[in-house]
């Protein structure tokens, strides 16, 4: 059995992992499971997995936590408290796999230091590579890890590489990647009503169920923007050898296109547990708990290019993978402040991409050859843009 810790163990990619493993009890142990605060989510999972060790980052939420593990009998599983603590379950001996499931900078320091402990770590949390870069690819190579791709886009393409395939490496005989997306909510809306949306419309994904700033982000397709800088790492292309496609019906996750002609796609009904199944069966395969796909229900595919008016967001994105040095670094930190803005009601839905285009402004593509670099970019990055935030609200 390989020993498993589960990084974000009660969002959406947490709570999916955790499904397939209940399919497969003889192939995992959950050894760590961590959450910020929601502890009656992470209780639940404590009493039915029961792992060595819970993390809770949130300091006051720990107590409630550790209280209520007592008085259920549960006083054999470690509670750890605090940001430090996840670095520490993400680098145990006994777990082999980590499950990198936390969402935005947050999940950077932890996923790092898997990968440098040589873990097999399935990377949900595409923002820690966006910010860290080549620093957390040259991790992985030194360090010997196997970097799994959960995000459904880019397991896709890595199950569409040639065997034996190996993250971080490019592919010779592919010559481009078809990164697809839905388009997400407002795909058709009239651009001139989206100031007016709502978060409550923004979170509504037509496919996917996934948490509030993911949902966001593919509304925006931000999504798509740090996906595609996530891909030029994890298979070693350039921006230009990437084609981002609209593709509302998400029965095709992404496609390689290689020198021969030869287009390989994989697709499957849009759910994650196909890819959490994937990357942890990988190399082999198992049952994931997904129906299997009824192709004549699907009758028809469609693809359109993405209209950068009215998705400004993966304009910018674009911009900063070409700009290169810390401004993915500044994108992903501006991002994150406007969409958190703008889910506490303080900036409409078309300020995000004004808020991250006015922070990356204020930045130049200085060198990031240090994690010191990374961190003071991203501290930097969010002060500018709270600041354009209450700006904005004055």
């Amino acid at each position: 059995m390989k020993g498993l810790c589960i990084l974000g163990a009660t969002g959406s990619i947490g709570v999916s992992t955790l499904d397939v493993i209940s399919r497969h009890p003889d192939k995992y142990k959950v050894v760590a499971l961590t959450a910020n605060t929601n502890i009656d989510a992470l209780f639940k999972q404590c009493q039915q997995y029961r792992p060595q060790y819970a993390v809770v980052v949130n300091e006051e939420k720990a107590v409630s936590f550790k209280q209520k593990l007592d008085e259920s009998g549960l006083n054999d599983i470690t509670v750890l408290v605090g940001a430090q603590a996840l670095q520490q379950v993400a680098s145990l001996d006994q777990v082999e796999s980590v499950m990198a499931a936390i969402v935005g900078a947050a999940g950077l320091l932890p996923t790092l230091a898997a990968a440098k402990a040589g873990k097999t770590v399935l990377l949900a949390n595409k923002e820690a590579l966006v910010m860290s870069g080549d620093i957390f690819m040259q991790a992985v190579a030194e360090s010997g890890a196997h970097l799994l791709p959960i995000d459904s886009e880019h397991n896709a393409i890595f199950q569409c590489m040639p065997g034996g395939y190996e993250t971080g490496t490019r592919a010779k005989q592919a010559r481009r990647i078809l990164l697809t997306a839905s388009g997400g909510p407002f795909r058709a809306t009239p651009i001139a009503d989206l100031e007016h949306v709502t978060p409550e419309q923004a979170v509504a994904h037509p496919k996917w169920d996934m948490g509030r700033k993911i949902s966001v982000d593919s509304a925006t397709m931000m999504n798509k923007g740090l996906e595609l800088i996530e891909a030029c790492l994890l298979f070693n292309m350039s921006p230009e050898d990437i084609q981002v496609v609209i593709h509302k019906q998400s029965i095709i996750h992404s496609m390689v296109d290689y020198v021969d002609g030869s287009v390989l796609a994989q697709m499957g009904n849009p759910d994650m547990r196909t890819p959490i199944a994937h990357a942890m069966a990988w190399p082999e395969r198992f049952d994931s708990g997904v129906e299997p796909l009824n192709i004549f229900e699907v009758k028809q595919m469609d693809f359109e290019q993405p209209d950068l008016q009215r998705f400004p967001c993966l304009r910018l994105a674009c911009e900063a993978v070409n700009a290169g040095g810390i401004m993915p670094t500044i994108l992903n930190a501006a991002n994150e402040i406007a969409v958190d803005a703008f889910l506490n009601e303080m900036i409409r839905f078309t300020d995000i991409p004004k808020i991250i285009e006015k922070t990356m402004a204020e930045f130049s593509p200085d060198i990031a050859d240090s994690l010191d670099i990374i961190l003071q970019a991203d501290a930097d990055a969010r002060q500018v843009s709270s600041a354009l935030v209450e700006a904005n609200c004055n």
